[in-house]
C-alpha cells in the first residue's frame, strides 16, 4: 500500500546552484547527498516534513554524471524541471507486482538500489498520465538516526 509522496525528483544542469536556489529561496536544506552512479546522477535530497508512517516528504535534485543516463538523456530533451513522483510504500516488490497486475509496465524486473539505501523501481509514463512513477521503499533506520530517514554524510 503506498503510504505517502517520498519524493519529487528534479533534474538540473548545475546541483549546486540549484541546492542553493532552494536554500536561499524556501529555507530547504540537504538531508543527504551521494552520487548514484548506477543512475548516472550525483543527487541532494532536501527534506520537507516527516510524515505520519515516520517517514518524511523530500526535494529531490538530480544532476547528471554522464550524458548517457536517463536523467542526462531526459534533461537534453526537456531541460530542468519535474523528472519524476515518488510514492513511499513498505513493499516495493509487493506493490510493484500488484500494480503490474492491473495493466501498468514496471521498468525494473526487480528492484534496484536508490537514494539513502532505499530500494526502487519506476512505473512507465504513458501508464500513468505522462508522469514518470517511482515506487520507493526506504531502507531500515539505524538506531542513532534521527526520525524520518538517514542523516546528510
Amino acid at each position: 500500500m503506498l503510504t505517502r509522496i517520498d519524493h519529487i525528483g528534479i533534474a538540473c544542469f548545475d546541483l549546486d546552484k540549484t541546492v542553493e536556489f532552494y536554500r536561499a529561496t524556501y529555507g530547504f536544506e540537504v538531508y543527504h547527498s551521494e552520487i548514484n552512479e548506477e543512475q548516472g546522477v550525483r543527487e541532494a535530497m532536501l527534506r520537507i516534513n516527516g510524515t505520519d508512517d515516520g517517514g518524511a516528504t523530500y526535494l529531490q535534485l538530480l544532476e547528471p554524471v554522464r550524458e548517457d543516463s536517463p536523467v542526462g538523456k531526459w534533461l537534453a530533451k526537456n531541460g530542468e524541471g519535474v523528472h519524476h513522483v515518488a510514492f513511499g510504500t513498505a513493499d516495493v516488490d509487493a506493490d510493484a507486482a500488484d500494480i503490474r497486475d492491473k495493466g501498468v509496465r514496471v521498468l525494473y524486473e526487480e528492484p534496484r538500489r536508490g537514494s539513502m539505501g532505499s530500494r526502487i523501481t519506476f512505473l512507465h509514463p504513458k501508464d500513468c498520465h505522462g508522469i514518470l512513477t517511482e515506487l520507493v521503499t526506504s531502507a531500515p533506520p539505524a538506531p542513532s538516526d534521527p526520525p524520518g530517514g538517514h542523516p546528510a554524510p
